[in-house]
């Protein structure tokens, strides 16, 4: 499951996955972030993997790098700090290293580590 709440105190859309994350799931996550008209133009997401395990194979990893890439279109900025701390969690790791070389994306440890980097970015 992906739940995303916007944070209106903090301007930070804070993503949560939990059980399951197939490719499905996550495209669909991309795809509502992307047609959101709401959320500021210079978007700041906080992402919480340590609850999930992705389900998706590194083929899908192609997939999803694009509908990222098509999200960051639509948007001034994207700056996504994501806390991965489960080494199962190793797919994720390997897509957002991808999309880092953007400057944009930031894999973090520690909740607080990730916060820190989005209120100062």
């Amino acid at each position: 499951m992906v739940i995303e709440k916007f944070n209106n105190q903090t301007g930070i859309l804070e993503t949560k996955f939990v059980g399951e994350i197939t490719l499905l799931k996550l495209v669909n996550y991309i795809i509502r972030t992307k047609k959101n008209k709401i959320y500021p133009r210079n978007l700041k997401i906080f992402t919480d993997s340590s609850d999930a395990f992705f389900n998706f194979s590194i083929k899908d990893l192609n997939i999803i790098m694009e509908e990222n890439l098509k999200s960051l279109e639509k948007y001034d900025c994207i700056i996504d700090a994501i806390i991965v701390d489960n080494p199962k969690n190793t797919v994720l790791k390997m897509l957002y290293a991808e999309l880092t070389k953007t400057n944009k994306y930031k894999i973090f440890a520690t909740k607080k580590a990730a916060q820190t980097w989005l209120i100062t970015n």
